[in-house]
């Protein structure tokens, strides 16, 4: 798994660093909000631990444009301990808030709760909209009863939209959840597989669109 922590404090981010790694994360550092766009832009993550008192931004502004290129949890890792500062942190979107100063051991149990709650949100019921039923226990499709065909690749991306109604994703942060990789060059594996699986469902629904196309913006599964 890997892991970004953005923290100034020196000392604080290679302990974690190296209490990290020795339980097999490969961890990603920056010391300001500039180091830590650049660290976001170009690989997948599966977590960011995030200080708020950045020496070149706010970590809530960042929070908001870290956001912009990744769906993976972002925790706060704070010595704001004030109450309205950890209900704004949660109330953004943020996946945790954690007090400094915080164990190595909780702070590593926290992450890896996250990640799972991340890695297996889709798992936790099958999804019903109307005649179509997906249900990623049996790993099928049907619609009114009548099993469609899907490759694995397709059911995933698929059952992410469908796991995000009414939610624009763009290419990078579909290839990033369902490939777990970096895009480099996989936007037309995206859009290859959109394509197929809109075909699919318009053979059995004709007079639905379930995967729509936002001009400039990426796709939205509309129930």
């Amino acid at each position: 798994m890997k892991v970004l922590v953005v923290d100034d404090d020196t000392i604080l981010l290679n302990d974690i660093r190296r209490y990290l790694e020795e339980k097999q994360y490969a961890v990603f550092c920056a010391q300001n909000a500039k180091e830590a766009k650049d660290i976001v832009s170009e690989m997948t993550l599966d977590c960011i631990i995030l200080d708020i008192d950045l020496p070149d931004s706010n970590g809530f502004n960042l929070f908001n444009v870290v956001r912009q290129k990744t769906c993976c949890p972002i925790i706060f890792l704070s010595g704001y301990t004030e109450e309205h500062n950890r209900i704004k942190g949660l109330d953004i979107g943020g996946a945790d808030y954690i007090c400094k100063p915080c164990s190595l051991v909780e702070l590593e149990l926290r992450i890896k709760a996250r990640i799972g709650i991340e890695n297996n949100v889709h798992l936790a019921k099958t999804l019903q909209y109307g005649p179509l039923v997906i249900s990623p226990i049996e790993y099928t499709i049907t619609y009114d009863g009548v099993n469609v065909d899907f490759s694995s690749q397709e059911f995933d991306v698929l059952l992410f939209l469908a796991s995000h109604p009414h939610t624009v994703f763009t290419y990078d942060q579909i290839h990033a959840m369902v490939w777990k990789s970096p895009i480099v060059k996989g936007v037309k594996s995206v859009q290859m597989t959109i394509v197929r699986i809109r075909k699919k469902l318009i053979e059995f629904s004709p007079n639905h669109d379930y995967l729509q196309t936002i001009r400039n913006k990426g796709y939205i599964f509309i129930p």
